[in-house]
């Protein structure tokens, strides 16, 4: 508590407070802008952050990462379009309402659940993170190795909608972290020659490659879907459809508090993510409703559901990332980087080493809460403004942010070429259905993995017998085993429905032509 008082007296200063209000405001426009994010957001962000003190560029961060959750709710309610894939249970609702002259209604209810799901989310981060890392204190490196090697199979198998293109993603993630001089003989692999290459691959310019370039890269596909929607909203005519009533407080209370339980368990789930959570309480909430069939044509609770899930996930995606140094998500992978830049080093020991600097992350993920309250009711009008602003105009420059932040990153120009090489990998992990969330994760954890692995090694005496003295690393090889049967036998039976309907359908359609023809 004393070092939580003393974080607040860090972030509660103008300086602090103004550069979270620019992150949230920032993140909030980016999460309205379809194809945009939090992870774009602010993996461009952390370049810009070099010259900042600790506290203020991590706030910058933290308020990019909120604020662009909550803003995915504003195109998805507009144009039917989520700014993320998380919001799309947004939309099922959200988008229905503005077409009956409800749009700040539904925007409305989708902010003060971001809100209350984001605020209290943050609690339950800062109530268990410290706890499980005096657990965390006690793993050694066969059972670190071993609950690596877990979260990136559970991580692999759940981000996308195939277990094998899940752990072949994770793979490539694993072999690029091994590009670079290996750091115990010394030996240069992988590098072709090149100086650049000897200190290894650089996070930021890989992710903004693979998530804003790429993205822009698909987004300039649809310009012309974008720019119809958005010329189909019109506001209502009466106070109730602008306003959020007494009655719809009390139905949406309860599925706010259900939403925001269900989004922070599947936050600290490690690759479960956003999308996750909020179809989870989404279809959580229909299944709870009397009239389940009224949802998808305009139901408040609804956007409720979707929106508390949504943002509970991103502060109890951080527990893992705190307690034991592992990314359960993308936003929490790329922030490694921002975090080790200024002096805090993920995992159990930053709560001994860096206490007052932690509490400090704490006090500003909270004031950023408030700060998401004020940005987004005063700014909504501007917000629904601001994605009507055609496609074609924004992608030069975010583009150009992009190449920016690159740079930043190492001074270098081979960066930008790093950035280019990865955004064409990016836009084929997305046309071919290839998890970029376990790539990118894989590839943060790959060092780890190696390190331990080697570690283990040593300490086993080369002998699998001796894993009978590490009883944890035993649970968590066996729940890798089981999950990939676990995942497997599931994909296969999807995969076998989906062939049965295939040939119900061809069956179907051979039946109409027999009968057309006698």
């Amino acid at each position: 508590m004393d070092h939580l008082i003393a974080g607040f007296a860090d972030v509660l200063i103008p300086t602090t407070l103004f550069w979270i209000a620019v992150g949230v405001t920032l993140g909030y426009v980016l999460g309205a802008l379809p194809g945009l994010g939090k992870a774009t957001g602010v993996a461009v962000s952390i370049p810009l952050t070099f010259y900042l003190q600790p506290v203020a560029a991590l706030g910058l961060l933290i308020g990019i990462a909120k604020g662009s959750a909550a803003g995915s709710a504003v195109s998805a309610i507009l144009l039917n379009t989520p700014g993320e894939p998380s919001s799309a249970p947004t939309a099922l609702d959200g988008y229905p309402l503005a077409r009956q002259g409800k749009a700040q209604k539904a925007l409305k209810m989708g902010l003060y659940a971001s809100v209350l799901g984001d605020f209290f989310s943050t609690l339950i981060l800062i109530g268990l993170a410290a706890p499980l890392a005096r657990y965390a204190l006690l793993i050694g490196p066969v059972e670190l190795c071993a609950i690596l090697l877990f979260s990136l199979t559970f991580i692999g198998g759940l981000s996308g909608k195939s277990l094998i293109k899940g752990l072949i993603a994770a793979a490539f993630g694993v072999f690029f972290a091994t590009v670079g001089i290996e750091t115990e003989t010394f030996v240069p692999r992988l590098t072709f020659g090149m100086l650049e290459l000897d200190d290894g691959i650089a996070l930021v310019p890989m992710a903004i490659g693979m998530l804003a370039v790429a993205e822009m890269i698909i987004q300039a596909g649809n310009v012309r879907e974008l720019d119809t929607e958005a010329e189909k909203i019109s506001d209502g005519a009466t106070r109730d459809d602008r306003i959020v009533t007494a009655s719809e407080w009390r139905r949406c209370l309860p599925v706010i508090a259900r939403g925001t339980l269900i989004g922070s368990v599947v936050g600290i789930l490690p690759g479960l993510g956003a999308s996750v959570g909020s179809f989870l309480s989404y279809g959580a909430t229909r299944r709870a409703s009397k009239t389940p069939e009224k949802y998808g044509t305009g139901m408040i609770e609804g956007v409720a559901a979707a929106e508390s899930a949504d943002n509970a996930v991103v502060p109890s995606s951080l527990i893992p990332l705190f307690a034991l140094g592992i990314p359960g998500s993308v936003i929490a992978a790329i922030l490694i980087a921002a975090f080790i830049l200024h002096g805090l080093t993920p995992g159990p020991l930053m709560f001994r080493q860096q206490p007052k600097l932690v509490a400090a992350v704490y006090a500003s993920m909270i004031c950023a809460s408030g700060i998401l309250l004020m940005v987004g009711y005063f700014g909504q009008n501007i917000f629904a403004r601001i994605i009507k602003v055609p496609l074609r105009l924004i992608i030069p420059g975010v583009l150009l942010l992009c190449c920016v932040g690159a740079y930043m990153e190492t001074s270098n120009v081979f960066s930008i070429y790093v950035m280019l090489f990865f955004a064409v990998i990016g836009f084929f992990t997305r046309k071919l259905d290839f998890s970029f969330v376990t790539f990118l994760i894989g590839f943060v954890i790959g060092p780890n993995i190696e390190l331990t692995f080697r570690q283990s090694l040593q300490l086993l005496n080369h002998d699998a017998a001796n894993l009978a003295k590490h009883p944890i690393a035993i649970v968590f090889i066996l729940a890798t085993i089981v999950t990939i049967g676990w995942i497997g036998r599931a994909n296969t039976r999807k995969a076998a429905s989906v062939r049965r309907q295939r040939r119900v359908r061809a069956g179907g359609q051979d039946n109409m032509q027999i009968q057309k023809g006698g």
